[in-house]
This record gives structure tokens, sequence and C-alpha cells, in this order.
């Protein structure tokens, strides 16, 4: 399954619903996936803090990409 979001945008916790998917799904792994730009930072702290409240030990990632689409990490 894919989730996306903004959060400039959206200007919303993501890590509450995140929480709730954690808490109540048999989810295997995470992968998130970024910009480079600062804003997109909050997409992998709202994880952190969900990861975190579920109380689950799910192997997760980060890949960065730059602004021209190419992979940084």
């Amino acid at each position: 399954n894919t989730l996306m979001g903004c959060p400039k945008l959206d200007r919303v916790d993501y890590s509450e619903k995140l929480t709730q998917i954690l808490t109540h799904n048999d989810i295997a792994s995470l992968t998130v996936v970024r910009m480079e730009v600062p804003c997109c930072g909050g997409l992998e702290l709202a994880v952190k803090k969900a990861l975190q409240a579920s109380g689950k030990m799910i192997p997760w990632q980060v890949v960065t990409l730059s602004v021209d689409g190419e992979i940084l990490e």
C-alpha cells in the first residue's frame, strides 16, 4: 500500500493516523520516500513517532530524492 502526504501543505499530524494504521494492521516493513527539501522531514518524523506510539518493532528505511528525482540515500 502507498500513503502520500505533504506536511507543508496538509498541515496535519500524520503520526496519529499512522499510529492507528500500524497498530491495527500487520505491517511487515515501511519505506519512507521523501524529497531532500526540509519540509519533507516531517514525514520521517511522523513515521518515527508512529512507530514508537504503536509499540511495534517494524523495520523501516528512508529513501531521499533530490528535487531532480535522483536517489540520494
